[in-house]
């Protein structure tokens, strides 16, 4: 390690910047946001050293820059020139800024892009409610330290703190109330007791890197994960390491539990302390059952929260190129599901097929032939583009191009058994030629979701 990471205190201390342009003014607005005294000035003069607790030059003549960085050394004033690391003697790292939470990322000037994208990773870990969280607690310090005098103590009640309901509180916008919650805890000279949380949180369609950012920090906290056969390993990878894992998936016909005694499990599991994820693939609350679980937390009086997640039309859309709503085109989208319990397709086709939008049908793959035929009956235009996609959202995803009619003859020779959504409408494809995804060019047109588009091209 080259430089030492420090973190210095401008609070009402002058500081330097030489030059001119939009650099130098970034760099004087850092420092007054950390209440530093800014003097600019275009052009170097040693005078203008004179008091400085720190200086820094950019876009500034050659010779002002290196006779800055040689006045400042020889008083011993911290100095920075940008993009010159030859003529430092502090270089300044790219920082997230969670007040008073401060991160800072520096590659000791070799490689100041990369160093900014790790920020931004990080910074995507740290949501700005952290900030709050850290102020919250420093108004406790105090009495923190009077309450439980034992610093390995006190370092448990933290933790247990901020991984706890109080930092649930504060994450979610109740402030007053994770203040009140901090205090009672204090009340305790042990450490705190642990409430349960149960958190159905939506896993995506399967790439770790579309899930939210809350969904993210949850996984790191969680003591027990309950997931879904079709959350990935890559998402559960992103789940602390120690963290229980129990697979309750269910496929068609296949449950390897009931809903019934997933409800049970999430509701003992959050009576006796834990804090635990109910990760589902897509989002909980689009036929994914999260409904009925939350009946079940809501019944047995247990706290829980509900976490979106992308549910599969979006991402496999998406991926695919496929427009769900186009301002000139697509007025709506309608969301089914394929999947039920006595074979049959519980779909107001007519209603469907007068609405005129892109219907999107979720596990409707066994379904497809009883799709086709509702629709037909309805009087669908045989001719209206379709979609096939499997492992939607995933590196995986695959996907047929055509008719309903040339669906139903390729899907059962070319399915793989992963999960499947069905896309139709016209914004879906133009024509009715069969192609596979990246071979040819689809048009786009009219499409449809129960979420209508007030707006359209005149």
């Amino acid at each position: 390690m080259r430089h030492y990471p420090i973190f210095m205190d401008l609070h009402e201390r002058r500081a330097l910047v030489v030059g001119s342009g939009e650099v130098a003014e970034r760099k004087a607005e850092a420092l007054r946001r950390c209440g530093a005294l800014v003097d600019i000035h275009p052009a170097f003069d040693p005078r203008a050293l004179d008091g400085c607790a720190l200086a820094i030059g950019a876009e500034a003549p050659e010779a002002d820059l290196r006779a800055l960085s040689a006045e400042a050394r020889a008083r011993g004033i911290p100095v920075n020139i940008v993009d010159r690391t030859e003529l430092c003697s502090f270089i300044t790292p790219s920082v997230i800024d969670r007040d008073p939470v401060t991160v800072a990322v520096s590659s000791s000037g070799t490689a100041p892009v990369l160093a900014r994208m790790l920020r931004s990773r990080i910074e995507a870990m740290i949501p700005p409610a952290y900030g709050r969280l850290a102020a919250l607690a420093d108004r406790f310090r105090a009495k923190l330290r009077r309450h439980i005098p034992d610093i390995a103590m006190r370092r448990r009640v933290l933790e247990d703190i901020f991984a706890g309901r109080v930092a649930d509180l504060v994450f979610a916008n109740r402030d007053s109330e994770a203040a009140a919650l901090f205090a009672d805890k204090l009340g305790n000279s042990g450490p705190a007791s642990r409430s349960g949380m149960v958190y159905l949180v939506g896993a995506g369609p399967g790439a770790a890197d579309l899930l939210t950012l809350r969904a993210q920090r949850l996984l790191g906290e969680a003591d027990v994960i309950v997931h879904d056969r079709l959350v990935t390993d890559d998402v559960l990878d992103m789940a602390r390491r120690d963290a229980a894992r129990i697979n309750v998936g269910k496929a068609r016909a296949n449950h390897c539990m009931k809903q019934a005694d997933i409800s049970s499990l999430l509701v003992r599991l959050c009576r006796e302390g834990k804090r635990v994820v109910r990760l589902k693939g897509g989002d909980p609350l689009v036929f994914g059952r999260g409904g009925e679980e939350a009946e079940a937390l809501e019944h047995a009086g247990v706290a829980f929260e509900i976490v979106p997640g992308i549910t599969a039309a979006l991402a496999c859309a998406a991926q695919a190129r496929i427009p769900l709503t186009h301002r000139c085109a697509a007025r709506s989208v309608t969301l089914v599901t394929g999947h039920t319990c006595n074979g049959s397709l519980d779909i107001d086709f007519q209603a469907a097929v007068q609405f005129g939008g892109t219907l999107a049908i979720y596990m409707g793959i066994a379904t497809l032939p009883l799709l086709r035929d509702g629709l037909a009956a309805a009087g669908q235009d045989p001719l209206t583009p379709a979609a096939l996609v499997e492992w939607g959202g995933t590196r995986r995803q695959r996907t047929l191009f055509g008719t309903l009619d040339e669906l139903v003859e390729r899907a059962v020779v070319r399915s793989t058994g992963g999960p499947a959504l069905v896309l139709v409408g016209p914004a879906v494809g133009a024509g009715g030629t069969l192609h596979e995804a990246g071979s040819g060019q689809r048009g786009v047109a009219r499409s449809q979701c129960l979420l209508v588009c007030p707006s359209a091209c005149t």
